[in-house]
Parts: structure tokens; C-alpha cells; sequence
């Protein structure tokens, strides 16, 4: 109770503080022509004595403008707007407090000049397919680093792990002067680099990974380019910074960033270290199995394989810095060379050590078919990694038309997990160790025929292979083997996880005179999959071994795809768009377990979209597909495997082939640019035949096999809407998801279940944009699940919130302080009602013309020791409790240089 009504005082007390903060002084005012007519101006205040520019803004769709008042004396307001008259005039302001209403009447000029040079300091420009957003425009002085920086732009949203996404979609990358460093795993740089010399923040529509392809693909793909202040270039620079808790010395954070930027040379060098839970890379997974689907010249992209075991904990609507018990180094060198015009050669090495420790308990009621049973767990897993990459990019300019790009990367992670398990009061623990290493090669020829005409090579090679070993010192499946000897007491399952992949693909694209574009895809692609385990049951004393027969798998599966592929889009009076692609894949699948199985399907993919450009900011769009794919072989390997200490999964043990259709809406209102901007998207997916379980749920195993099952029904609605009120200098974001999933499956040798999925997630932000020393976010977002099986024959639900109030106080140039409340409430989880609040805060200090800053950085001042939340689903209710990192306090010094 005294959390919950800590957070109502702190976020009354937030309100009252925004209201007095917009107590004060305003210059406001129209600004119109000589028949009343709006007109759109910059509002420029300066300083009567020395002309410098006190404040300046500008007038919205009606003509309306408002000045917030930062200090008294004398002051010229004047008026700038291209094709009228400047007039300004004088203003004497005495008190900070006071208001003035101050209208313009502009007149029209009629001036004829042979050049005329305009130089705009609009925070955000648009031109073309390219938005130059100024980031001193929107910094406040307290980012640390580009991410936090990224947070304050308008348009952009920053999840909880770092994926950028500009109106709803992913970018593909951030580059630095045009230069790119990690391509999909840019959160490594986007979390690191201070963000103090950025200038301008650039958002590249339509982009082109391809330089040769710009104007002639359709593409949609979204980038990001940051430039640099002048000072930064040409020259190195960076910063250290050291931080350690001042109470119990448990904690500790500190990170060298070294860089340069020139024209024919960059380099970015990074180490970072920390024991407070911070996930410094992001997804180190996207930097070395980087992907661009459906660009010409990328094959192979999702070809990876998948660890049999898992131990990782999953966090369910909660972020996993507060939980994580770890110590973290990063070591990263990056560099890319320019030794001629014709040759740019980019190089990353990455070594990441990861120690962590995850501590929880569950709760596991089971429902399925009269099963009626309760499992508590509680365990502490300590997961230790090393991971290990490389990658070289070299980049040939044959000639102005003919390039040709090889990719080379290598990595190899070695893990070793261990679990001390209390699974229903017997202590159990689990060894897992993980060894697997993956080499890729990827080379791209492209040959610009004409202006219009482009022919692209492709070859793809990747080899990958992850070996598992994994012990538990307890058998909780006895039933399962009783026609064993002996008494087991200790499970072993050694796993072999292996693919190859040799890929070569030929594209041509011809974009026609009046926008029309034509492509034809003729390739092979060669997978070989294969999948290896042994598992054991041991009795320790004697060292009696018994391998039973159907829990062990040998299966290699090799699938050849040679395809053909066809796309045609018509457009007309730049308004419609039309276009249609088929697919083509004549496969040549084998299946080798204990007997050969040899299959040859021709696949036929058809699609079909269709645009309409209403008008300027009215644009909607429709979408059509049929598609059929290959089972994996984690799907049809034909014997049990294990999972986990107390489950096993099986395929089908045979081929499948999986074909679904459906359909997809999108509108759109308003640009990124203007003060409202929403969009409508919709996406309906029927699963003919898809993959579901056969279930057999029992206090001490969990079995679950592959069967096959017609008709999944899957319907997605997400809109998003941003509204700018400029009066307030504020930003409203709302974004509602629904989801619903119809399928069926098998419970305890039920008959077919009929099971419906609902999920509602609603999203409300308000971020300020204010001059002033004063700046808010506030956000909450509620998620609503329920789980109906067989027409309310049962029913589940919950209800989940989480909401936040981020407070930025800049008292001084010396000091500014950051506060971040958050509060979850969870609802109905086993009948429960759950409330958390956190506090943190972060205090700077800068000096003046020093290269030192200090900072007092506390996390979870309510002291919050546990977290309980919970999942439903179609067989169980689940309730999870994790221990928290407790109160601390760091006190961190920066040098930057």
C-alpha cells in the first residue's frame, strides 16, 4: 500500500510541477497577410543590445505563434517569411511572468533578383527522400550517449532493447558520415557513442543498401545517418567514463570510447564493462547474421540454426536490467579504410565476455483436458559466454557502373550454463554447455546496364555447427522407461546441430521510362541440415548406461531449391501503383534417417499489391499472397528428443509442406512532418496447413509431438497516431495493437481443441519539446490477454499495465537532474493483484570549459526486491517472481577528449 500511494504522490506532484511550469511569461500572437489570410512565418526574438537570438519558433496552420518568455530586458520580435515584408518590432519585457499578445500583418513583396540564396534554420527539413532533423534542436544537455539522443526525436521510437523504428518499421541502419559500421546490430553503436558531436540526424527513405540500385528498386528501407560537428572531424576523440558504487561495492560501470572520422579513414574503438545489469550490444545475433530480406542479390539471409536446449530465462513484460545479475566486458575495434576512390574495406572485431546470474520461482498450474495439477520452481542459473567475432567487407568499384562487394565473417560462442533447480521440493541441478561457430561468405557482382537497368551476381556460402552437452542429476520420468534394469539416476544428452548452405542467384531489374519496373530472378539454393542426439540414462554408483531406443536421432535433411522468380509493377500518374510477383521453386528434398526419402514438389507463390496515393497526405494500400515452404527439421526429426529436465519433443518424421494465404491493409494520413500523422494496418493470415502439438501433460514430464492440423487463423489491427500541439510544445503518441489466433491441437489424448488467443496492447505517450529548463515524458501502456478454449468451455484472462514518468530539470548550466518512475500493475494472475513502483534518478554536474563532468547515477530507490508477473496460456497459468538487483548508488566521472 505505501508503494501505491508513493506513486500517486510522485505523480501529483509531477503535474503540479508541469502546471507551474507553464505559468510563465508567453509572447504569442498571428501572423496573417493583408486580406486575414495565415501565414507561415519564423518568430525570431533577439536581444536589443547585441542582437543575439533569445528564442525563436513558428506559426501553425492558422497563423498562430507563442514565445516562452527566459528573461527581462529590451528585445526586437521581427517576422521572416519568404515573399513578404520583415517587419519587427521593439518589446520591453520586465517581469518573467508576463504575457504579451503581439499580431503581425505582412505585406507582399515584389522583388526580382538574380540569385537568391535562402538559409533556413528550421529544426527539421524535408527534401526529396530525406529529413535533416538538427540535434541541438532537440538535445537538452543530459544524453549520454546517440540512443538517448534518438529518444527526443520526434517520429523515432526506441524500444526498451535499443531497435530503432521510424512509423512502425525497423531502420535498417545508422551510419556515421555516411559510413556503415554494424548494418542490423547498429544498437551496439547507437548504446556506446556519446552523443555530444552529433549535428544532424538524417532519415533516409526509400533507401538503397546498393548505391547502383538507388531510383530503380522498389524499395521501402529506412536508414539513419548521423553527421558530425566540424570540430569532430579530421581529428580523434572520445571519452572514458568509471563509475562504482559508493555503499556495498557490488556495482560498477565503465566505458573508452575512441574514435576518428576522416575522409578516407574511420575508426571506431570501444570497451565497456558493467555489473548493473546493462545490456551493452543489444543483439550481438544481428551484427553477425545480418539480414535484408527481399533485396536484390541477398540469398541465404535466414539460414541459422537453432540450440536444441535452452536455459536463458524469459522475462514476460518486464526489461531484464533489473534481474540481471552480470558482469559484462566488451571489447570492439572498427574500422574502414578508403585507400583509393575505388575501395572501401570495413573490418569488426568484437570479444564479449558475459557473466550472469538469473535467480526465480514459479508457479505452474495446469488445466489441459481434467488435468488438474500445480508445479513450483525455483532456481538460480548462472549463464557464462564468450563470444568472439569477426567480419571484413570490401567494397570494388570496377568501374562508375560496376561494383562488386565480398562479405567474410567468422564467430564461434562457447557457454556454459548451470541451474541449481527445486522443482517440488527435490534439488535438482542442470549442466548445459554450448559450443557452436558459424562461417559465412557472401559476394555481390553488379553491372549498371543504363540508367534504368541493373544485373547482379550473387554467391552465398555458410557453414554452422553448435554442439551441446547436457547433464541433470535427477530422473523425473521414470514411468517413461520401465523396462530399463537398473535404477537411473542422472540423465546425458549430447547434441549435434549442423547446416550448409551454397547459394547462387542471377537478377535484373529494368525500371521503365514511365516508372513501370520489371524484374526476373533465376537462382539455386542448397541446404543440408543436420541433426544429431544421444541421450542416456545413468545410474551413478554402477555406471550402467541405457540408450532407449526412440529418444535418439540421426536425420539429415537436404533440401535444393532451384527457382525462378517474376515481378511486374505498373504505375500510373504517380498516383496508382500495381504490382504482381510469382514465384517458382522446383525442389529436390531428401530425407535420410533410418530409410531415404526423396521428394520433388513444384511450389508456385503468387502475390499481389496494389497503392493509391489519394492525394498529398491520403494514401492507402492492399495486399494478396499465397505461400508454401518446407517444414524445418526441428519439425521432422522422428524420435523424441530432450528439451529440458523434465520434457521431450518429436517431428513428424516426415516431409511437410506448409501453404498459407492472406491479405493486408494499410492507410495512411498526413506526413512524418506535419503536426498529425496516423496510420491503419491490417493483416490477416489463413494457415491451410500448419504445424500443431499432440500433448501428453503430467506433473513430472511434459511430451509434446508434431502433428499436423488444417485452418490457423491469425488477424493483426495496429494503428499508430501523433498529434504536435504546438501551443504546448508538446507531443501526444497513442498506438493500439490487437492480435487474434484461431487454432487447434491435442491435449491428453483429447479431441481437437478449439483455441482462441486475444491480445489488446494500448499505448498512450506525451513527450514536451519545451526551451525552457523543464522537459517531461510520460507514458503508460496496457495490455490485455485472454485465452478461450472451445467456445467458453474455459477461459482465462489478465490484465497488465505499465506506466512511466520521465522528469528532465536542467537547474543550471552546471547541473540537471533526470527522474524516472515507473510503476506495473498486474491483474487476475491466480486471482492476485500485483503493484511495483521503481525510482531512479540521475544528478550531472558539467564545469565550464572543463572536459570532466561528474554524475550521482541511484537505481531502484523504493529498494524493490521481487517482481511477480505472469503468462496464460492454453494448458497453464503461470506466475513468475524474480529477484531484483537491490538499491544503489554510482558515482560516476567523465573525461571526454
Amino acid at each position: 500500500m505505501l508503494k501505491i500511494n508513493f506513486f500517486h504522490f510522485y505523480i501529483s506532484f509531477l503535474f503540479i510541477f508541469i502546471f507551474i511550469s507553464q505559468t510563465k511569461g508567453q509572447i504569442k500572437g498571428k501572423v496573417t497577410d493583408i486580406n486575414n489570410n495565415a501565414v507561415f512565418a519564423n518568430i525570431i526574438l533577439k536581444k536589443a543590445l547585441d542582437s543575439t537570438v533569445s528564442v525563436y519558433s513558428q506559426t501553425d496552420s492558422l497563423g498562430y505563434y507563442s514565445l516562452k518568455i527566459k528573461e527581462i530586458g529590451g528585445f526586437f520580435i521581427g517576422v521572416k517569411s519568404l515573399n513578404y515584408t520583415t517587419p519587427q518590432k521593439f518589446l520591453k519585457i520586465e517581469k518573467i511572468n508576463e504575457e504579451h499578445i503581439i499580431n503581425f500583418k505582412l505585406q507582399e513583396k515584389n522583388i526580382q533578383l538574380d540569385e537568391i540564396i535562402i538559409k533556413s534554420y528550421a529544426p527539421i527539413k524535408s527534401r526529396n527522400d530525406t529529413i535533416t532533423i538538427s540535434a541541438k534542436a532537440f538535445a537538452t544537455g543530459n544524453e549520454d550517449v546517440i540512443e538517448d539522443l534518438m529518444k527526443k526525436i520526434p517520429g523515432l521510437f526506441v524500444s526498451s532493447d535499443g531497435i530503432i523504428k521510424y512509423n512502425n518499421q525497423e531502420v535498417e541502419k545508422v551510419m556515421v558520415e555516411g559510413d556503415d559500421f554494424f548494418e542490423k546490430g547498429y544498437r551496439i553503436l547507437t548504446k556506446n557513442m556519446t552523443a555530444k558531436p552529433i549535428d544532424k540526424i538524417q532519415i533516409l527513405l526509400n533507401y538503397s543498401n546498393n548505391k547502383l540500385l538507388k531510383h530503380i528498386e522498389e524499395s521501402n528501407k529506412i536508414a539513419i545517418n548521423l553527421t558530425l560537428d566540424e570540430e569532430a572531424k579530421r581529428q580523434w576523440f572520445g571519452n572514458i567514463e568509471l563509475g562504482n558504487d559508493i555503499f556495498f561495492n557490488k556495482f560498477h560501470q565503465g566505458r573508452v570510447n575512441l574514435m576518428s572520422f576522416d575522409k578516407k579513414s574511420k575508426y571506431y574503438f570501444l570497451g565497456s564493462s558493467n555489473s548493473t545489469g546493462t545490456d551493452i550490444t543489444g543483439d550481438l545475433n544481428s551484427f553477425t547474421n545480418s539480414y535484408s530480406y527481399n533485396e536484390p542479390g541477398r540469398i541465404g539471409d535466414d539460414v541459422k540454426i537453432s540450440d536444441a536446449i535452452n536455459l536463458n530465462p524469459d522475462f514476460f513484460n518486464f526489461t531484464s536490467n533489473r534481474a540481471n545479475f552480470n558482469d559484462t566486458q566488451l571489447i570492439s575495434l572498427n574500422a574502414i579504410f578508403n585507400p583509393n576512390k575505388r575501395i572501401k574495406i570495413k573490418t569488426n572485431r568484437f570479444v564479449n565476455w558475459n557473466n550472469e546470474n538469473f535467480i526465480k520461482t514459479s508457479r505452474n498450474i495446469f488445466f489441459g483436458n481434467n488435468t488438474n495439477f500445480t508445479n513450483i520452481e525455483s532456481y538460480q542459473l548462472n549463464n557464462s559466454k564468450l563470444t568472439s567475432i569477426g567480419k571484413a567487407i570490401i567494397n570494388y568499384d570496377i568501374s562508375k557502373n560496376q561494383t562488386i562487394t565480398s562479405e567474410t565473417s567468422y564467430s564461434y560462442k562457447t557457454q556454459n550454463d548451470k541451474s541449481l533447480l527445486d522443482f517440488n521440493g527435490e534439488s535438482t541441478t542442470e549442466l548445459l554447455g554450448t559450443f557452436s561457430n558459424r562461417f559465412n561468405h557472401n559476394s555481390i557482382y553488379t553491372n549498371k546496364l543504363s540508367d534504368k537497368k541493373v544485373f547482379l551476381i550473387s554467391g552465398r556460402i555458410i557453414n554452422e555447427s553448435s554442439q551441446q552437452e547436457y547433464n541433470v542429476n535427477q530422473v523425473f520420468f521414470d514411468e517413461l522407461f520401465t523396462n530399463i534394469d537398473f535404477q537411473p539416476d542422472q540423465v546425458n544428452q549430447d547434441t549435434n546441430n549442423r547446416v550448409f548452405y551454397g547459394g547462387i542467384n542471377i537478377h535484373y531489374l529494368d525500371r521503365k521510362s514511365n516508372g513501370d519496373l520489371f524484374e526476373l530472378s533465376l537462382g539455386n539454393e542448397y541446404h543440408r541440415y543436420q541433426f544429431e542426439n544421444t541421450f542416456r540414462l545413468i545410474e551413478s554408483e554402477t555406471s550402467n548406461q541405457s540408450t532407449p531406443i526412440n529418444y535418439q536421432n540421426s536425420v539429415v535433411y537436404i533440401l535444393n531449391d532451384l527457382n525462378l522468380k517474376l515481378k511486374y509493377q505498373k504505375e500510373w500518374k504517380k498516383k496508382y501503383k500495381i504490382s504482381g510477383n510469382i514465384e517458382l521453386h522446383q525442389m529436390f528434398n531428401e530425407l535420410k534417417t533410418s530409410d531415404v526419402i526423396n521428394q520433388n514438389p513444384l511450389f508456385i507463390n503468387p502475390k499481389l499489391n496494389f497503392s493509391y496515393k489519394i492525394n498529398k497526405n491520403n494514401k492507402v494500400g492492399f495486399g494478396l499472397f499465397y505461400n508454401v515452404t518446407n517444414a524445418s527439421i526441428l519439425d521432422i526429426y522422428n524420435n523424441f528428443f530432450l528439451t529440458g529436465f523434465r520434457s521431450f519433443k518429436r517431428g513428424t518424421g516426415t516431409f511437410n509442406q506448409l501453404d498459407s494465404s492472406g491479405g493486408s491493409f494499410i492507410y495512411q494520413l498526413g506526413n512524418w512532418t506535419d503536426k498529425f500523422f496516423t496510420s491503419i494496418n491490417v493483416n490477416y493470415t489463413k494457415n491451410h496447413n500448419f504445424l500443431s502439438s499432440n500433448q501428453q501433460i503430467k506433473q513430472n514430464v511434459f511430451i509434446s509431438e508434431r502433428i499436423i492440423i488444417k485452418n490457423r487463423e491469425l488477424l493483426k489491427v495496429s494503428t499508430t497516431t501523433d498529434y504536435y500541439f504546438s501551443k504546448l510544445m508538446t507531443n501526444l503518441k497513442v498506438k493500439n495493437e490487437y492480435n487474434i489466433s484461431n487454432f487447434t491441437n491435442i491435449v491428453n489424448d483429447s479431441e481437437l481443441r478449439q483455441v482462441q488467443n486475444r491480445n489488446y496492447n494500448f499505448g498512450l505517450e506525451l513527450r514536451s519539446a519545451f526551451n525552457g529548463k523543464f522537459n517531461f515524458h510520460l507514458g503508460t501502456t496496457f495490455n490485455f490477454i485472454k485465452v478461450n478454449i472451445n467456445d467458453n468451455e474455459f477461459s482465462n484472462s489478465f490484465t497488465n499495465n505499465n506506466s512511466f514518468a520521465d522528469l528532465s530539470l536542467i537547474l543550471s548550466e552546471l547541473f540537471d537532474i533526470q527522474i524516472k518512475g515507473e510503476h506495473f500493475f498486474f491483474d487476475n494472475i491466480n486471482g492476485g493483484v500485483n503493484n511495483y513502483f521503481f525510482l531512479d534518478s540521475d544528478i550531472r554536474y558539467k564545469p565550464k570549459n572543463s572536459r570532466w563532468s561528474y554524475s550521482i547515477m541511484a537505481r531502484n530507490l523504493t529498494d524493490t526486491t521481487e517482481f511477480k508477473n505472469g503468462i496464460i496460456g492454453d494448458v497453464s497459468s503461470t506466475t513468475i517472481i524474480y529477484n531484483l538487483l537491490p538499491k544503489y548508488i554510482l558515482i560516476n566521472f567523465k573525461y571526454r577528449f
